[in-house]
């Protein structure tokens, strides 16, 4: 009989100890449950009022708080579009791309790939500068076309495909430009060109760049005989170099 003591002392112990256990499972947390909803449900009245701040809140609270909660996936995408309508642009974008490469088999796929390619081109700043946000865009767009020809984001994205190609050739066209205006008429033909070949279906920019690359070319060559002229017999400033 004493020796049946310490095991049922032992046997009590482990039943206590697991008991201690599975109330720190999230998984079998009703309470954990029902705090995960009640977050989720807060963050959609304030995305409702407009309170995109509050929102984001509350979604990376169930983050934090209840990483296995079935609310989780619908507080990564609550918390992109929290992120999406403050304008912040880039923590949208890498709100959006996390979301995609945790849930791929989600059915909001075609709306989270529309919204990576709006959150780009957003970004756009000006035909000046880099073109890297544009060419995202672009790529994320045909994504959703090519992936999803029957979402409903199709439409939309096909015209910010066009959108996109617009701007990159007037990039192209803006530095053929600079070419042209410091003499590097080469490097500006070959731009032109460039824009005729990819863009000859957009109309304004392929006639503009068909008329200047004529002009480029003549120009090129000219400039690339007079350099052979000058490497031959030599500038006629030397034949001045005695005064």
């Amino acid at each position: 009989m004493a020796k049946r003591i310490p095991l049922l002392l032992f046997i009590v112990l482990g039943c206590l100890i697991l008991s201690g256990c599975s109330s720190l499972n999230p998984f079998s947390s009703s309470e954990s449950f029902q705090r995960a909803e009640e977050l989720y449900q807060a963050g959609k009245r304030a995305m409702d009022e407009g309170d995109y701040g509050q929102a984001a809140e509350y979604f990376q609270q169930i983050r934090e708080d209840h990483p296995f909660s079935r609310w989780i996936a619908e507080a990564e995408l609550g918390l992109a579009d929290a992120y999406y309508r403050q304008e912040k642009l880039s923590a949208a974008e890498s709100a959006y791309k996390e979301f995609e490469s945790l849930h791929p088999g989600s059915p909001e796929i075609p709306y989270v790939l529309f919204r990576i390619g709006r959150a780009n081109l957003k970004q756009f700043k000006s035909v000046d500068l880099s073109q890297q946000e544009v060419r995202e865009a672009e790529k994320y767009f045909t994504r959703l076309v090519q992936a999803y020809p029957q979402s409903e984001y199709v439409p939309e994205a096909r015209e910010y495909i066009l959108q996109c190609r617009s701007r990159r050739a007037q990039h192209a066209i803006y530095v053929a430009d600079f070419y042209m205006r410091t003499e590097k008429y080469r490097a500006a033909w070959l731009r032109y060109s460039s824009v005729l070949e990819k863009y000859e279906d957009l109309d304004e920019y392929a006639a503009y760049a068909k008329s200047r690359t004529r002009e480029a070319y003549y120009l090129s060559l000219k400039q690339a005989s007079e350099e052979a002229r000058i490497a031959k017999r030599g500038s006629w400033k030397e034949w001045f170099d005695w005064l």
